[in-house]
């Protein structure tokens, strides 16, 4: 469909189109076509990993997920919420060609200090870092992801 890098994630099948030259994704847990760009391929995967992987119900998934940030709209990119709606694991997301770095990290905990997940995941499809929130402003690193 087009040239998007190998990531560090399971292969996964997607279900695309063209639309005038250019390449879209079916998103089954929104339930519309979106453009698919690096980023757009890097959250496609880390989605499809905490369903197929760590046991997230894919009803349980929002993406784009709304986060009022000092009376400014923000988004996470993907949110895991529990049985009572509350976030569980808040996720960002870039392009491979994008570092993680600690703007990612302050990103994600800047969204979780309004959010308040027990997880916080950051991905470029390459590297992946997981975090786990101590309950008192604090998060410490895990070595693998979460099982939701």
């Amino acid at each position: 469909m087009c040239e998007l890098p190998k990531l560090r994630f399971p292969a996964i099948r997607l279900r695309g189109r063209r639309v005038n030259g250019q390449p879209q994704v079916w998103c089954a847990v929104r339930g519309c076509w979106l453009v698919l760009t690096p980023e757009e391929w890097v959250r496609r995967h880390l989605v499809a990993y905490l369903v197929e992987r760590c046991g997230a119900s894919p009803q349980r998934i929002v993406e784009e997920y709304p986060v009022p940030l000092n009376g400014q709209p923000q988004r996470a990119d993907v949110v895991v919420v529990d049985e009572a709606g509350r976030p569980l694991l808040v996720a960002e997301c870039k392009a491979a060609d994008v570092a993680i770095g600690r703007a990612t990290l302050e990103q994600a905990v800047r969204y979780n200090s309004v959010l308040g997940a027990r997880y916080i995941v950051l991905t470029n499809g390459l590297k992946h870092y997981c975090y786990r929130c101590d309950g008192e402003g604090g998060y410490r690193p895990l070595d693998r992801f979460p099982q939701l």
